[in-house]
């Protein structure tokens, strides 16, 4: 039972990162585009809130600075 949690918790933070590239490709092209800001912004918070620190032993923070690390590049 414990696995199906971890898989879970792993699938849920995945797709977390994954709308978040998504929401910051489409501001790189629609810097206004209203749902991608609130994605981005959704998606932040996640990162840095205690459900995040509960789901996973990553550094939230880290992690957050890691993505718009690639945003630059």
């Amino acid at each position: 039972m414990q696995r199906n949690w971890e898989e879970l918790a792993k699938e849920i933070i995945l797709r977390a990162v994954e709308d978040y590239r998504k929401a910051r490709r489409k501001l790189s092209i629609y810097p206004n585009l209203k749902r991608a800001l609130a994605t981005v912004q959704e998606t932040e918070q996640f990162f840095e809130s205690w459900w995040f620190a509960q789901l996973t032993d990553l550094d939230g923070e880290w992690l957050l600075s890691q993505l718009k690390e690639e945003t630059v590049h």
